[in-house]
């Protein structure tokens, strides 16, 4: 299957037997990869839209982020993850829809539902299957779209039990409004009981070189059952970019102030940890960035990693880690 550019927008992927994809900028195809057991390929890299809701670090017009949205395309990515709760009115989603509006076939497109600003400006969670719905529906509108490809339960939550919030998702799969579930951030418990209820083609966890978790429980379920890991945060809120210094100062709207990696003892030794893996990265001929990807994607059982970007250069270089997974020679831990 063949995909054309499309005029007045950006150059679009050329799908290559659905497995392949034309990195327009360098000229070169990139490898797809199979979403869990879905019909569903994407690429090794996935550009995390929720810098774009502009609430994480400074604020973001529609237009900068509709250039970071062709920025990814151009560079070979086709796949733009979103949710419900990315931006307080849905601002990720929109502006998701003004950029693919001419071109949403080239796109594999995810959304979640599961977390809701409430009143009051909080995040609160849910998993009754009725708000769940209305949420979904929301989505699609701001989408502009009567389908997504994968739909997520974005967190647990306390007010339904997990398996009645499986058998919403079951519905919307059932109903072809989703050609495939994933969940997020759930533990090996959950996740079992989830999928005794409905099929999970995707795990979304937080998983990168500083932060592996994962690879003592959820890595190995994912694995044996042939559900797709999809990394997000895999240059640790950018601690693995290389550009944070012992003294930098963060601004007191900038997400990052709450993460454990970014406070005391555990921030030096992470400054310590990323000037080691520095060295690798420069050996092996590849900024730290695209170095930090690349070992994120060629973990067994990872499908892909999330990367953010708030300018469209940052997308071109986190998607060049796309070109290191077939040549991936880092043999370190």
């Amino acid at each position: 299957m063949r995909i054309a550019a499309v005029r007045g927008h950006a150059p679009a992927i050329t799908m290559l037997d659905e497995r392949r994809a034309v990195c327009h900028n360098a000229r070169m195809t990139i490898p797809l990869r199979q979403l869990g057991q879905s019909d569903l390929w994407i690429s090794p890299v996935a550009l995390g839209c929720w810098p774009l809701a502009g609430i994480t670090s400074g604020a973001m017009s529609d237009e900068a982020a509709v250039a970071v949205m062709d920025a990814a395309l151009a560079a070979g990515v086709n796949h733009l993850d979103t949710a419900y709760a990315y931006g307080r009115n849905g601002e990720s989603e929109r502006r998701i829809a003004r950029a693919v509006r001419n071109r949403r076939e080239q796109v594999v497109l995810a959304t979640k539902v599961g977390i809701y600003w409430d009143q009051d400006g909080g995040l609160q969670r849910t998993g009754r299957p009725g708000l769940l719905r209305r949420h979904f529906e929301e989505s699609c509108r701001r989408l502009e779209v009567e389908q997504v490809d994968l739909l997520y339960l974005h967190a647990p939550a306390e007010d339904a039990p997990l398996a009645e919030t499986a058998g919403f998702f079951r519905e919307v799969l059932a109903e072809g409004k989703t050609r495939a579930v994933g969940v997020s951030n759930l533990t090996v418990e959950q996740l079992e009981a989830f999928a005794a209820e409905c099929p999970i083609a995707a795990c979304q966890v937080r998983y990168n070189r500083l932060q592996r978790e994962i690879e003592a429980d959820v890595l190995p379920w994912c694995r044996a059952r042939g559900v797709s890991v999809v990394a997000y945060e895999p240059l640790a809120l950018g601690l693995l970019t290389g550009k944070f210094t012992r003294d930098h100062v963060f601004a007191e709207d900038d997400w990052r102030c709450r993460s454990p990696l970014f406070a005391g003892q555990a921030w030096l030794d992470n400054l310590d940890e990323v000037q080691r893996l520095r060295g690798r990265a420069a050996a092996s001929g590849h900024s730290l960035a695209q170095w930090a990807v690349g070992w994120t994607i060629t973990r067994p059982g990872v499908t892909v990693a999330l990367c953010g970007a708030k300018r469209p250069d940052q997308i071109r270089e986190t998607a060049q880690a796309m070109f290191l997974a077939e040549t991936w020679q880092d043999r370190g831990d």
